[in-house]
C-alpha cells in the first residue's frame, strides 16, 4: 500500500511539472534562458461562443502573389488610407532601438498615432495635440483647443492630416482645423452633438458622422455644412464607432451603429444603395451592433458584424458570401487576398475572387507547436503585412511572424512594451511605450 501511495504522489508531481517547468506561463517562479520564456504572461485559454473553430490547411497547389512591399513615408489617417486598408510595408525586422524619446504626455493617449512631414502627431484625453519633431528629437508644439469649462471632460478626438493641417472632431460636438506648421487655429465650429466616427477628406470636403448617425459633408476651408444625410439612430450607445471608407471610384461607405451599410457617391453626395447587417431577431433602435472597420478592394467590401463576416459587391450591395466568424480587428486585403484574425484567434485567408477560404490556422496551437508546449490563449493587439510576412503584435509586446500560408515562422519580443498601435515609416517601426515615449525600431 505504501509503494502504491508513493507511486501516485510521484505521478501527480510529474504530471504537474511537465509544462510548468518551462517557466513560460504567468506567475511561475522558474527562471529559464530559452525562447519559451516569452509567453510567461499569457492567460489561460478561454472558451468562445464563436461558431467557427476549424483548422483548414493551406493547399500547396495554390501560390500567393502578394503586391510588392512599399516604402511608406506618411501616416496621415488613423486607418492609414482612404479605404482603411493597409499595404504590404517594407520592414527589416532587426528589432534594434533607433530612438527612444522622453515622455510625450502624462495623460492617457489615444492608441492610434499619426506621422506627417517628419513629425509624429499624438493626442491625449485632456485634448492635447502633441507634435514631436523626429529630426529635432523633441516636442515642438502642444496645442489644446479647450477652455476651462471643458477641463473635467475626457476628450475623445479623431484626427486626420492634409497639407500640414490637422482636422479634429470630438465628443463634445466641435470640429476644428489646426495648422501645426505655424502653430495656429485655422477655424472652429460647434455642431452641438458629439461626433462619433473617423474622419475622411475628399476633395474640398471633410466627411464625419455624429452619435445620432447623421452623416456630414463639411467644407474643409471653413468647416461650414455642405450637406448632411440622416440615417437610423440607436437609443443605446455601444462601443462601436461609426466607420467611413472611400474607394478609388469615389464610393463612400458608411457603417453606422444600427448596423446599416450605406454606399454614397462622394462627389454628388447621393446614396447608391444601403443594407442592414444587424441580422438579429430583435431589430429595433435599442439593439446593439458591433463591427470592425470597413476595408475593400476593387470590387468587394469586407465587413464583420456581431456574428458574421460579409463579402459584399461594391456596385450593387449584394451579399456574395458570409462566414460564421467575427473579425477581432480590421482585416487586410492585398490584391484579391483577405487576411483576418477572428475573435477566437484563428488566422484566416479568403480568396476574394472565389469568395472561398484558402486556409485557417489556430494561432494558439501554432504557438504551442512552435515552442513545443501546451496550448494557452494569447491576446492580440494588431497585425500588419510586413515584407510579405503576416506580423501579429500581442498585447504583452511579443511579435509573431507568419508566412502568407499561415504558418508561424518566428517569435520575438519588442524591447519596449506597446502602448499604441504600431505604424511603419521609412522601413522603421514606430510606437508609444507604456511611459508614453516614442520608440523607433529598425
Amino acid at each position: 500500500m505504501k509503494c502504491f501511495t508513493v507511486l501516485i504522489i510521484c505521478l501527480t508531481l510529474s504530471s504537474c511539472s511537465f509544462d510548468n517547468k518551462t517557466g513560460i506561463w504567468k506567475n511561475e517562479k522558474n527562471d529559464i534562458d530559452d525562447q519559451s520564456n516569452i509567453f510567461k504572461d499569457f492567460k489561460t485559454v478561454t472558451t468562445f461562443e464563436n461558431k467557427f473553430n476549424k483548422v483548414i490547411p493551406f493547399d500547396n497547389k495554390n501560390k500567393f502573389q502578394l503586391l510588392k512591399p512599399i516604402n511608406n513615408l506618411e501616416w496621415n489617417d488613423e486607418f492609414f488610407g482612404l479605404n482603411n486598408n493597409l499595404k504590404n510595408f517594407q520592414y527589416d525586422d532587426l528589432n534594434k532601438i533607433i530612438l527612444k524619446s522622453k515622455k510625450l504626455s502624462r495623460n492617457k493617449v489615444f492608441e492610434r498615432i499619426l506621422f506627417s512631414n517628419n513629425h509624429l502627431i499624438i493626442n491625449d484625453e485632456k485634448g492635447n495635440i502633441i507634435i514631436y519633431s523626429i529630426s529635432r528629437k523633441k516636442t515642438i508644439y502642444k496645442f489644446n483647443f479647450y477652455k476651462k469649462k471643458y477641463k473635467k471632460i475626457k476628450k475623445k478626438i479623431n484626427l486626420i492630416i492634409e497639407n500640414n493641417i490637422i482636422y479634429v472632431s470630438d465628443n463634445i460636438g466641435y470640429l476644428y482645423a489646426f495648422d501645426y506648421k505655424h502653430n495656429k487655429l485655422v477655424w472652429a465650429k460647434n455642431y452641438k452633438i458629439p461626433f462619433r466616427s473617423n474622419l475622411k477628406i475628399f476633395n474640398n470636403k471633410i466627411i464625419v458622422s455624429n452619435q445620432n448617425n447623421n452623416l456630414f459633408f463639411l467644407n474643409k476651408i471653413n468647416g461650414d455644412l455642405i450637406k448632411f444625410i440622416p440615417t437610423e439612430e440607436t437609443i443605446v450607445k455601444n462601443k462601436f464607432i461609426n466607420n467611413l471608407s472611400i474607394d478609388d471610384k469615389n464610393n463612400l461607405f458608411f457603417l453606422n451603429t444600427y448596423g446599416s451599410l450605406y454606399s454614397i457617391d462622394a462627389k454628388n453626395m447621393k446614396i447608391n444603395w444601403f443594407l442592414n447587417l444587424n441580422k438579429s431577431t430583435d431589430i429595433n433602435p435599442s439593439n446593439l451592433f458591433n463591427s470592425v472597420q470597413i476595408v475593400s478592394n476593387e470590387n468587394k467590401v469586407l465587413i464583420g458584424s456581431n456574428n458574421k463576416t460579409f463579402i459584399i459587391d461594391k456596385n450593387s450591395g449584394f451579399i456574395e458570401n458570409k462566414f460564421a466568424f467575427v473579425p477581432l480587428i480590421k482585416p487586410i486585403i492585398n490584391k484579391t487576398y483577405a487576411f483576418l484574425i477572428t475573435e477566437n484567434n484563428y488566422l484566416i485567408s479568403i480568396d476574394l475572387s472565389t469568395n472561398k477560404i484558402l486556409y485557417s490556422s489556430y494561432i494558439n496551437q501554432e504557438i504551442a507547436n512552435f515552442l513545443n508546449v501546451n496550448k494557452k490563449n494569447v491576446e492580440i493587439q494588431s497585425f500588419m503585412l510586413l515584407s510579405n510576412k503576416i506580423t501579429i503584435f500581442l498585447k504583452n509586446s511579443f511579435v509573431l511572424n507568419f508566412n502568407s500560408n499561415g504558418k508561424l515562422q518566428s517569435v520575438k519580443k519588442l524591447p519596449s512594451k506597446l502602448n499604441s498601435i504600431p505604424i511603419i515609416i521609412n522601413k522603421l517601426l514606430y510606437f508609444l511605450d507604456k511611459k508614453n515615449r516614442l520608440v523607433i525600431l529598425s
